[in-house]
């Protein structure tokens, strides 16, 4: 067995990042940034008004003075004229400032009477007039690499780009394999069970950018699993689930090793998830899951998603972070443990405090449901009291 960083290590040296493409704007969203996107303009493109009022020159800007109102300039719809001394011209947010204005007055530091106006004696220092670039200049950039979050789609439209250049979404074909699974809603018998890990790994590729496959269930037999890899022809990473340990109908490492399965390693020294493999077979990589549902999922965390963060130009990495023990931890033995944990946030603390669950038990998909992080328990752990600082995935 490895250690959980030789694995991922191992992993993503795997594959590279993918190629890119070019998508329109609408589409991008979720997708990572490959190339620089550069402004085609500044923004705001001229002298902007930032709020409803009248722009008038310096020197008429004093208590009492009367001015008479000469036009007015609306968002889209610029004065065309210049404002002479003596003048005003009415305009609201983000209109053009016309020439020879030097800031706006609001709306309600004025009295108006028909085309003239008297400013009050509470005039502010502020002109309200955003400059031209004051939010970004031409040619300044969206920097890769990036997933582009809804707020980066609005700065790249203000940037005046229709399309950005993207890597190519990872295509994940999802095997799972066991004589004892039915898809959700079919009747099974007294002996099998309902397909679940598919689903949760589906989603949780879909999240981080991935297109996914569901292929059919696989069966415990060489000539439907050789059916199945068949089917995920094209895929840039198969995940198979079951059928990665050593008993008698485990038979993934075989098929895959008689199809070209280049291993980069079995077994790892974790809980839940030892039994897992990873490798290259034809040009996609390989993850042969376990089969327990948390197994499944906890794998899926430590070593899906940072392949698909890989894949996509990102740094190929588990986040992780500080935490406080809520109750005394035992000590932990030769593998790493990732329990599954309450997460108790309390507003006034510094960090969250975390409760493992009694039981760890892979089989037990509820208290997955229910944990909002993996406690991790490195190798060798030393027993911990109760307000020992921690490692956590969030969930």
């Amino acid at each position: 067995m490895i250690p959980v960083e030789e694995a991922l290590a191992r992993v993503l040296a795997l594959a590279g990042p993918l190629p890119s493409e070019t998508v329109p704007l609408r589409q991008a969203a979720g997708r990572v940034l490959a190339e620089p996107a550069l402004a085609r303009r500044d923004q705001p493109p001229f002298a902007a008004s930032a709020m409803d009022g009248y722009a008038i020159r310096e020197a008429d800007h004093r208590p009492g003075t009367v001015l008479r109102i000469a036009g007015e300039a609306g968002a889209g719809h610029a004065h065309a004229g210049k404002v002479e001394s003596g003048c005003a011209v009415r305009i609201f947010t983000g209109a053009p400032v016309p020439e020879g204005a030097d800031r706006v007055v609001l709306q309600e530091d004025v009295t108006r009477d028909g085309d003239r106006i008297t400013l009050g004696d509470r005039l502010e220092a502020a002109t309200h007039i955003r400059a031209p670039g004051q939010d970004f200049r031409a040619g300044e950039a969206i920097r890769p690499p990036r997933r582009l979050r809804p707020v980066d789609l609005a700065l790249a439209a203000a940037m005046n780009l229709p399309d950005l250049r993207v890597h190519r979404r990872p295509e994940v074909a999802l095997i799972a394999t066991g004589d004892e699974l039915v898809m959700p809603g079919e009747d099974p018998r007294p002996d099998q069970i309902v397909a679940s890990n598919s689903f949760a790994l589906a989603a949780m590729a879909e999240a981080a950018g991935a297109a996914v496959r569901m292929l059919p269930i696989a069966r415990d037999s060489e000539d439907s699993l050789r059916h199945s890899f068949a089917l995920a022809e094209g895929a840039d990473v198969i995940v198979t689930i079951g059928g990665a340990s050593v008993g008698d109908h485990d038979l993934v490492g075989k098929v895959a090793g008689d199809l070209g399965l280049d291993l980069a390693f079995w077994k790892i020294a974790m809980r839940p998830g030892k039994p897992l493999m990873a490798g290259r077979i034809g040009g996609a990589a390989m993850l042969g899951l376990p089969g327990n549902p948390v197994s499944a999922i906890v794998c899926g965390h430590l070593f899906l998603l940072p392949l698909l963060a890989a894949l996509q130009g990102l740094p190929g990495r588990v986040e992780t972070q500080r935490g406080i023990a809520a109750t005394d931890l035992d000590a932990n033995g030769p593998r790493a443990h990732y329990m599954r944990a309450e997460r108790l946030d309390d507003p006034a603390a510094p960090l969250p405090r975390l409760r493992p669950f009694a039981s760890q038990d892979s089989a037990r998909l509820t208290l997955m449901a229910e944990a909002g992080a993996l406690l991790i328990r490195p190798p060798h752990d030393p027993a911990r009291p109760a307000g020992s600082a921690v490692e956590f995935i969030a969930l």
